[in-house]
């Protein structure tokens, strides 16, 4: 019987957790792991992007591989683009761009909890990828 009510108790603490999770969830500024640079997710209509809004060392997005955009501040360049909400708890579908490479991976984003995201860019497959988790700012 106990086992019977905290199997219960679980699924209802899970329900919820994923009840309250909307679309725009995952609007506002995050940290990166590494703490060098804030992000600013937000959406227009129903798609979902980030841009970069603090660094902690400014520079230019010098390994772009268009050549007119390599003098380009990095504070205000847009690296998420085009995520949709699945409408569970992932945002899908969109690109993440690596100004200190200047590549474009797929990606996908997950709300871990209400301060934790998983930022997972790859290569053709998911499995083919890394996933970073990222921290809801206090700034």
């Amino acid at each position: 019987m106990k086992k019977y009510i905290l199997f219960l108790l679980t699924n209802i603490f899970i329900i919820t957790v994923h009840a309250q999770i909307s679309a725009t969830s995952i609007n506002g500024t995050w940290q990166t792991v590494a703490k060098d640079a804030e992000l600013t997710i937000y959406n227009e209509g129903n798609l979902f992007f980030g841009k970069i809004t603090w660094l902690k060392v400014p520079g230019k997005d010098d390994k772009n591989p268009q050549i007119s955009l390599r003098s380009r501040d990095l504070v205000g360049t847009v690296i998420l683009t085009n995520f949709t909400f699945n409408g569970r708890d992932r945002w899908e579908n969109g690109k993440i761009y690596d100004p200190s490479g200047g590549k474009t991976y797929s990606c996908t984003m997950k709300l871990k909890e209400p301060n934790k995201l998983d930022i997972r860019g790859y290569i053709g497959i998911s499995l083919l990828g890394r996933t970073e988790v990222w921290t809801r700012s206090s700034r």
